[in-house]
């Protein structure tokens, strides 16, 4: 091969294939490549069982299609986002686009809510409280997912705070109190086995017999069980 004709071959492929290697940096992959449990590997599907079913939980309780989550998480925005925006839009008939969209072009949540008018009153005085203070964005989406879980009576306030106090995240509290229903253990001793290391979630769904295929129905039926 001539010079020039490698020179032209180089040339071909960078024109063929600019878009995807310019926009790679740029793409959030939500992706998992263990999906289900494998009792060689225990926790190698633990991320995707704590992100597919505080998905499913999400879609549940605002009554939205799980695939919009995940196609806007594929996208960028994050799940923290998600719960604050669509929590306000519940309380206050905004768009929750139009809210995410605004989140992009201020500093933080406060920002954007300054403005809206919006008061304890609709929001909820805890979600409102933390709005309020300093540097609120990293615990507001805890308010939102606690103040859900009071909405459905899932746990007594003081077995919520336990929790919480453990250090579990909303995924976490959301998939060890789903396996809490099922199995009759405490929600914290649940959280506690898999935080020291003597289980792991994929464990505990699979001795549960809780399985994914029917997650949907799984959580549709502890909200109106709970809520009932």
């Amino acid at each position: 091969m001539t010079m020039l004709k490698k020179t032209l071959l180089g040339l071909t492929l960078v024109l063929l294939f600019p878009l995807p290697a310019m926009a790679l940096p740029t793409i959030t992959c939500h992706c998992f490549t263990d999906r289900s449990y494998d009792p060689s590997r225990p926790a190698a599907a633990d991320p995707y069982f704590l992100a597919s079913i505080q998905n499913t939980f999400f879609a549940a309780v605002f009554d939205i299609d799980k695939k919009s989550i995940v196609k806007k998480k594929q996208k960028g925005t994050a799940m923290e986002d998600l719960w604050v925006a669509y929590w306000v839009a519940d309380k206050s008939g905004l768009s929750p686009e139009v809210l995410l969209q605004a989140r992009q072009e201020k500093n933080n949540w406060r920002e954007v809510l300054d403005t809206s008018g919006l008061s304890a009153e609709s929001l909820g005085a805890p979600f409102f409280r933390i709005l309020a203070s300093a540097n609120s964005d990293p615990f507001l989406d805890r308010a939102v997912v606690d103040e859900l879980f009071a909405r459905y009576q899932l746990l007594e306030p003081a077995e919520l705070e336990a929790v919480r106090q453990s250090g579990a995240s909303n995924p976490e509290l959301i998939i060890a109190t789903l396996i809490s229903t099922r199995t009759g253990q405490a929600v914290e001793r649940i959280y506690q086995e898999v935080k020291v290391g003597n289980t792991t979630w994929g464990e505990l769904l699979d001795g549960a017999k809780i399985d994914l295929v029917e997650m949907q129905k799984e959580v549709s039926a502890l909200l109106k069980l709970t809520a009932g």
